[in-house]
C-alpha cells in the first residue's frame, strides 16, 4: 500500500499526506452530472481526472469505495433556489416525462464515458432513489436548530450556523462581504437572512416533479441530495470529495454547512477540484458559444473545429495537463496531442517485437520510479507523460537496431507501459481496435513483401507511397514491417 501519497487539499489550501480514515479502505465521493442536458466538456474532464485518482489509487494498495451521484431530482436555475425547474422545463420542451429525460441523459452521459474509457464507479446513486434520506436529514438539521420552515419550504440558517462553524472554511471568501454582494431574490422574506438556502422547497401547482414530506408537498434543494447520499454510502466522515472547482464557492459549501449541522462532523478529509476549460484563452462556456459537446469534439461538427479529434486524442490531451491547472483547447494543441498519442501508442506495438539481448543498454526501473513518484506528487500525469516519451525513445531505439535490451529490462518495459498507459491513464489503442483495418493491413503489408523479394521494387514502393499518402507510414527492419499512422 502507497504511504507516500500527497494530495492537494481545497480545505487547507495546501498538499498534504494521504492518511486514510481506515486504511487500506478509501471512501471517494464526486459530485456527478445533472441529467436534463447532455453532459458538457468540462464534466468529462472532472470525470476523467477523477477516473485517474480512482485508477491510481486502487493500483497504490488501496480498496476504494468510489460514489458519484446522478441528479435527477427538481433542480432550480439558480444556486440561490430562484428560476425555473430544469427538469420540468427540458420535459415540456420535449414533451417527454421528467424521468424519460432523466433516462435518456443519463445513458447519454454513461455512453460519453465508456467512449473515454473511464471505468465506472462503486456505486452510483440517484437523488430520486433517496428522497427518504433527505428528509431525515433534514428533521435531524431542523431538530438541532440550524433550518426554518417557513410556508412549506424548509430554509438552512447560515447565520447561526456561523456562530459555532466556519462558513467559508472551503474558500476562505468573507462572509460580511457575501452579505452584501447578496442580491434580494424571490422568496427573500420567507428567509431569516439572505445567504439562507433551501433544503426543500414547496412544489408549485405546475411542479411536476414532487413527493411528500412532513412540510408539505415539494422536492429537495439541490445541496441537500449529495450530503444525504455521502452520508449514507461512506458514512459521516469520510476521507475524499471531488468535482469541478465551481461547485466550491456554493455546492460544497453548503455541503458541508448541512452535513456538519447534522452530524457536528466535518464530512471529507481531503477535498479536491478540477480547474477549467477556456478554449483559445477564452473561458468555455455555452453563452460564449465556444462551449463543445463531446459528441462535437469526436465529429468535428463546431464552427471552431477544423477537424474531429478521437476519444482516446482528447483524454490524452487532458492528461497532459494537472487536473488543477487550466486547460486550453484549440485545433493546433489538439493536433499536438493526436500525433503524441499515436507516437506513444506505435511505441507501445513494438514491444512485442523486441528481441531481448544478454546485455541491456537501458535501466527501466528509474524511468517507473519517476512515474510514481510524480503520481505521488498530487497525481501528476504531465510529468509522467514526459517519462513514458522516454520509455517510448527506447523502444523505437532498439526497434532501430541501436540499443540492447534484456529480458529483464524488457519484462519491466512492459510492466511499465501497461500499467501507466492502459491501467492507470485508462488509455486504449483505438488502431488495434480496428480489425478490419489490420487485417487488411496485414494482407498488403504480406503482397509488399512478395513483391520485394520478387524484386519487383516498382510495385513495393507504389504500395508504400500509397499508403503514405493516405495517412500510414510503413517502416521496415530486420524483425519485419511495421506501420504506423502519420
Amino acid at each position: 500500500m502507497n504511504t507516500g501519497l500527497h494530495l492537494y487539499n481545497t480545505l487547507t489550501r495546501k498538499k498534504e499526506l494521504f492518511e486514510p480514515l481506515n486504511a487500506p479502505n478509501v471512501g471517494m465521493y464526486v459530485c456527478g452530472p445533472t441529467v436534463y442536458s447532455d453532459v458538457h466538456l468540462g464534466n468529462c474532464r472532472t470525470f476523467i481526472s477523477f477516473d485517474l485518482i480512482f485508477r491510481y489509487l486502487k493500483y497504490s494498495g488501496y480498496k476504494v469505495r468510489y460514489v458519484r451521484n446522478i441528479t435527477d431530482a427538481g433542480h432550480l436555475e439558480g444556486d440561490r433556489d430562484e428560476g425555473d425547474d430544469k427538469f420540468a422545463k427540458r420535459a415540456k420542451l420535449e414533451q417527454l416525462e421528467p424521468m424519460e429525460i432523466v433516462q435518456k441523459y443519463t445513458l447519454g452521459f454513461h455512453d460519453v464515458l465508456r467512449m473515454f474509457n473511464t471505468l465506472p464507479p462503486s456505486i452510483e446513486p440517484t437523488a430520486t432513489g433517496h428522497i427518504i434520506e433527505q428528509i431525515e436529514m433534514i428533521k435531524e438539521i431542523i431538530k438541532n436548530g440550524y433550518a426554518y420552515e417557513a410556508n412549506g419550504t424548509v430554509y438552512f440558517d447560515v447565520e447561526k450556523y456561523s456562530k459555532e462553524y466556519n462558513y467559508t472554511i472551503l474558500t476562505n471568501r468573507n462572509l460580511e462581504d457575501m452579505l452584501a454582494n447578496t442580491r434580494e431574490l424571490g422568496g427573500q422574506n420567507e428567509k431569516h437572512g439572505r445567504l439562507d438556502f433551501a433544503l426543500w422547497i414547496k412544489a408549485k401547482p405546475e411542479t411536476l416533479m414532487r413527493w411528500a414530506s412532513p412540510w408539505g408537498v415539494g422536492f429537495p434543494g439541490w445541496h441537500i441530495e449529495c450530503s444525504a447520499m455521502s452520508a449514507k454510502y461512506l458514512g459521516d466522515e469520510f476521507d475524499i470529495h471531488g468535482g469541478g472547482m465551481d461547485l466550491a464557492a456554493t455546492h460544497h459549501t453548503n455541503e458541508i454547512a448541512q452535513s456538519e449541522a447534522c452530524s457536528h462532523k466535518q464530512p471529507a478529509k481531503y477535498w479536491m477540484h478540477t480547474n477549467m476549460l477556456t478554449v483559445n484563452g477564452t473561458r468555455m462556456s455555452k453563452t460564449a458559444g465556444n462551449g463543445f459537446l463531446p459528441e462535437e469534439l469526436f465529429t468535428g461538427n463546431h464552427p471552431l473545429l477544423e477537424r474531429g479529434f478521437s476519444p482516446m486524442t482528447v483524454k490524452f490531451f487532458m492528461l497532459q495537463a494537472h487536473y488543477r491547472s487550466t486547460l486550453d483547447f484549440s485545433n493546433e494543441a489538439l493536433d499536438a496531442s493526436e500525433k503524441g498519442f499515436r507516437r506513444l501508442m506505435n511505441a507501445v506495438s513494438l514491444l512485442g517485437k523486441l528481441t531481448p539481448s544478454a546485455n541491456s543498454d537501458f535501466e527501466i526501473e528509474p524511468i517507473a520510479n519517476n512515474c510514481v513518484k510524480a503520481m505521488d506528487d498530487d497525481f501528476n500525469s504531465p510529468v509522467v507523460i514526459a517519462e513514458l516519451f522516454e520509455a517510448v525513445r527506447i523502444i523505437n531505439t532498439i526497434h532501430d537496431g541501436k540499443g540492447s535490451i534484456s529480458e529483464i529490462e524488457l519484462e519491466r518495459l512492459k510492466k511499465l507501459m501497461n500499467d501507466f498507459v492502459f491501467n492507470i491513464f485508462g488509455l486504449k489503442d483505438e488502431e488495434t481496435s480496428n480489425t478490419e483495418l489490420n487485417s487488411v493491413l496485414d494482407l498488403v503489408i504480406d503482397i509488399r513483401k512478395g513483391a520485394k523479394e520478387n524484386k519487383d521494387y516498382a510495385t513495393s514502393d507504389k504500395i508504400r507511397l500509397g499508403l503514405q499518402s493516405m495517412g500510414i507510414q510503413l517502416k521496415d527492419s530486420k524483425d519485419g514491417t511495421t506501420w504506423n499512422k502519420i
